[in-house]
């Protein structure tokens, strides 16, 4: 085996160690007309949370738009196509340019109220926009509510997702089939103002409503104290 095999398997292992040792991670802010949110990245989606915290640090989302918003189902942002956008411009198709993301599904990570994921278009390979990006609103359900979501496509979820989508909310459908990278753990019922705006044909709210999206590394401990997240 090469020196230089060698190395880079040790580099690997050592890169990968202190991943699991660390005790920090990053925080993101969405600041809303709304109020803020604050979300954790998931580690298990490695792509999707290196490629979102270089925009965000990059201030990519910058006065972007959430230029989609479904009450009920989720609100949606991140096409550069929004920012200075004429009213009642179409949008939605930005980013196009930019290389997609391959999937990331685990099934520990789901769509319930809060989860941040990755939009996409129709390829087969279900790659993600390198740039848009949807937070879930979604109903609480009852089991029959569950079962007909269920029956639209999604995977059955375990006994703990089901008690989630049953108390919390969310979108069953969509797991399985849009990668799931983040999770708001403050700020829900800035999500519910945002869904619950007048909207256009399109979806798109009628009135504009920018975000600006910053990142911070914090100590794992003090995510957990200030917002009852705890880490896997």
């Amino acid at each position: 085996m090469r020196p230089f095999y060698l190395f880079f398997l040790l580099v690997i292992c050592i890169d990968s160690f202190a991943q699991k040792k660390s005790k920090k991670d990053y925080l993101i802010t969405f600041k809303t007309p709304y109020g803020e949110m604050k979300a954790i990245l998931h580690d298990q989606t490695p792509l999707h949370k290196q490629n979102f915290i270089k925009l965000v640090e990059e201030k990519f989302y910058d006065n972007l738009l959430f230029h989609r918003v479904i009450e009920g189902f989720m609100i949606q942002g991140g096409d550069p196509n929004s920012r200075n956008a004429a009213p009642g411009e179409r949008l939605g198709s930005g980013g196009g340019n930019l290389e997609k993301i391959p999937a990331e599904f685990r099934p520990e990570l789901f769509h319930q109220k809060g989860a941040l994921a990755a939009a996409r278009d129709n390829n087969p390979e279900k790659k993600s926009s390198a740039c848009q990006f949807y937070i879930v609103q979604g109903k609480i359900m009852d089991e029959i509510t569950l079962d007909a979501q269920l029956r639209r496509g999604g995977r059955i979820p375990t006994p703990p997702q089901k008690e989630a989508y049953k108390t919390v909310g969310g979108t069953p459908h969509l797991d399985g089939g849009y990668t799931v990278f983040g999770q708001v753990i403050s700020g829900m019922a800035v999500i519910d103002s945002i869904a619950s705006r007048p909207r256009d044909r399109a979806d798109r709210p009628l009135e504009d409503i920018k975000m600006v999206v910053s990142v911070e590394k914090m100590k794992k401990k003090k995510i957990t104290k200030r917002y009852s997240y705890r880490f896997e």
